[in-house]
């Protein structure tokens, strides 16, 4: 492994590698390490330098022992966290002595997981510090550096498709020069969502899947295991996956997660505006139908009088609340946690006004939440640092747009198209770069992404007429996010004015939420597997890019080929044209028995060829081609038969605005008058 830890608890030391530190003698033991490293996107262009990427999320696993200090005890080179964090060598911490159970004794046996991010020099990749508790006795010395073997994602799935999960899956990946294998896994959770800082071990854990059937994953791959662990409490957890090494050695990896059973849920943002009536949009079936077509469960929506309070048109036409969720009282209920996607309370800390909010400001809004049963989310706009909000909520996810619209990158420093710069618009493949950033920066937990769909209200940018993304720009920025494996997608904004403004998005928008609904067991599932960037000589041709888990690979062909149109400004694409992709596959997906393409329209046989590392395949695409490689021989019949559910639930509401003029009609006369 790449890094060693020394542990000295009551006189007893022991030098460990990897991931796994257990120091069984004394007050307290480290039990494990997590460290997750600053990363940029090295293609993002800014008109001042963001500096270098060298510091790193920590997150220290500490069990408790017979008079075990408490989280307030423990010391960093002989400081406190709250020291360290006010004199801005970290960016944030959860273990400042605000937090609960701040000043009380770790119970024997327990864990509690202190948590920094760090900025300064002292705390960059590659240096140590000393942990110890103050008037206890032990020590122990981490090094902050990548690890070799690390959890990818952490998935919680309900068999039901109800609010507790019952199944985990851990994707591990192993960038070691030896084969690791999956020994057991382990979790931890707060018996007490007030005391949201104790977590104890939950029952042990034996129905494991492990793919590779052996559980074996090979040097430089990944590997997953799916558990039944029975219904799970929303709350705080740790979860452990040990691995067994050569000649019997043990390493664990580790997350920190808030247990929440995974959906894909796609948002239409703000949709509850004024109606002609001077009552909410929601309260009229027309608005409330286009949104059910576009497959749109989720909205920034509270409380909505003639809505929320409407069983009967709620019913039929429910959206999931993404808002602050208070009072909780009212929100964390057991009617209501069906209906609740996340709570998002800051808005764009980054932002903040004009003056950004402090990481450590962001945690302290958002630790209201730790007890709830419902996840926070934070809104990441500002790619050049939002390395130091990292950790900070249970499902982050950022908002930036490459077509006429506010972002934090400077557009006009791209020399994409050889030497043409533009202000209208930015590179569409930089919303992959964006995603692949958080992602890793968050790793093992879930992220999302807001999308550019439409919007009435964005100004012209350097002489564009159209305000929003053609139908082509707007599917290309929403692939690039899909194909990173994030696990919901929020639409920026399918108000009733935006809808109205731009009608010829109402059928992209339905394709792409169609295909979401098509594959999202697969994107649940899964995770991130490869990414490669095709060149054409010194020209990008496509970005490919998966997403694997234990039921099959999603492969993604991203067209790179297309150009901004300097008459009309926008970006165009040109005519499907013949390409050969080589994906290359894990382990347990090789061999694979069926490859298929998948798209809003069907389910498509493609020319492939199985290959020692993946599969290689010969189409003929532009824009975005979907494919699925997978053991099992059903599940071509069962995407089929997705799409043709999607399809009827689309027909069975007899409204579609984007072909009826009549059902647009209906739709643009809910506009209050000087909308019109």
């Amino acid at each position: 492994m790449t890094w060693r830890q020394v542990c000295c608890i009551g006189g007893l030391c022991i030098a460990l590698g990897g991931d796994r530190a257990v120091c069984d003698a004394g007050p307290w033991a480290l039990a494990g390490v997590s460290v997750t490293p600053h990363v940029r996107a090295p293609d993002m262009r800014f008109r001042r330098d963001p500096g270098p990427a060298n510091g790193a999320l920590v997150r220290l696993f500490i069990r408790g022992g017979q008079g075990a200090p408490a989280r307030a005890d423990f010391r960093f080179n002989g400081k406190r966290a709250a020291e360290l964090q006010t004199a801005g060598e970290w960016a944030w911490s959860d273990a400042i002595g605000e937090e609960t159970a701040a000043e009380a004794p770790i119970p024997e046996g327990a864990l509690t997981v202190l948590t920094f991010n760090t900025r300064g020099p002292e705390w960059d990749q590659g240096n140590c510090f000393d942990l110890s508790a103050n008037r206890h006795a032990g020590q122990a010395q981490v090094t902050i550096a990548p690890p070799d073997v690390w959890l990818s994602a952490v998935a919680f799935l309900s068999h039901s498709g109800g609010v507790y999960p019952d199944r985990l899956i851990a994707h591990i990946e192993n960038r070691s020069p030896k084969p690791v294998r999956v020994a057991e896994v382990r979790l931890y959770a707060a018996t007490d969502r007030s005391v949201w800082t104790v977590l104890h071990a939950r029952p042990a854990l034996d129905r494991l899947r492990r793919y590779p059937r052996d559980g074996a994953i090979p040097a430089g791959d990944s590997g997953c295991v799916v558990v039944e662990t029975g219904p799970l409490p929303l709350t705080q957890a740790a979860v452990e996956v040990v691995l067994r090494q050569e000649r019997g050695a043990t390493l664990s990896v580790w997350g920190h997660v808030k247990i929440r059973a995974e959906a894909f849920d796609i948002s239409g943002g703000w949709v509850s505006s004024e109606a002609r009536d001077g009552a909410s949009t929601l309260t009229h079936e027309a608005y409330l139908k286009t949104l059910e077509r576009l497959h749109i469960n989720t909205g920034h929506i509270g409380p909505v009088p003639g809505y929320t309070d409407n069983p009967e048109l709620h019913g039929r036409y429910p959206l999931k609340h993404f808002w602050s969720l208070e009072p909780f009282d009212q929100f964390d209920a057991e009617a209501m946690l069906p209906r609740v996607h996340a709570a998002e309370y800051m808005g764009e800390p980054q932002y903040g006004g004009g003056k950004p909010v402090s990481p450590q400001d962001v945690w302290r809004g958002l630790v209201r939440y730790a007890p709830t049963r419902f996840s926070s989310t934070i809104t990441l706009s500002d790619e050049s640092s939002w390395r130091y909000y990292a950790g900070l909520s249970d499902y982050p996810h950022y908002d930036a747009y490459r077509i006429t619209a506010p972002s934090a990158d400077s557009w006009s420093l791209y020399d994409r198209w050889d030497g043409q710069r533009i202000r209208w618009g930015a590179p569409l493949e930089t919303i992959g770069d964006m995603c692949r950033s958080l992602r890793e920066l968050s790793r093992p937990a879930p992220t999302a992404c807001w999308s550019q769909g439409v919007h009435h209200d964005w100004d012209r940018y350097g002489g564009r007429e159209r305000t929003s993304p053609t139908p082509d720009e707007l599917r290309v920025q929403a692939y690039h996010a899909l194909a990173s494996r994030i696990t919901s997608l929020y639409w920026f904004n399918l108000s009733l004015r935006s809808l109205v403004a731009f009608r010829d998005a109402l059928d992209p928008i339905t394709r792409v939420d169609r295909e979401i609904g098509m594959l999202s067991d697969l994107y649940l599932e899964g995770a991130a597997y490869r990414y490669e960037r095709v060149m054409n000589g010194d020209r990008p041709e496509w970005d490919l890019s998966s997403i694997v888990g234990p039921r099959g690979a999603v492969l993604f062909a991203l067209d790179l080929d297309y150009r901004p149109d300097p008459d009309r400004k926008e970006f165009v694409f040109g005519a499907p044209r013949e390409a050969t992709f080589e994906f290359r596959l894990p382990l347990y997906l090789r061999k694979p028995a069926d490859v298929f393409r998948v798209d809003a329209d069907g389910v498509y046989d493609v020319n492939w060829t199985a290959t020692e590392d993946g599969v290689v395949i010969r189409d003929t695409l532009a824009k975005v081609a979907v494919y699925v490689a997978t053991h099992d021989r059903t599940l071509r019949a069962q995407l089929a038969a997705r799409r043709e559910a999607l399809v009827a639930e689309e027909e069975a509401l007899g409204f579609d605005p984007a072909r009826s003029d009549a059902d647009f009609a209906a739709l643009q006369a809910l506009l209050p008058m000087e909308e019109q």
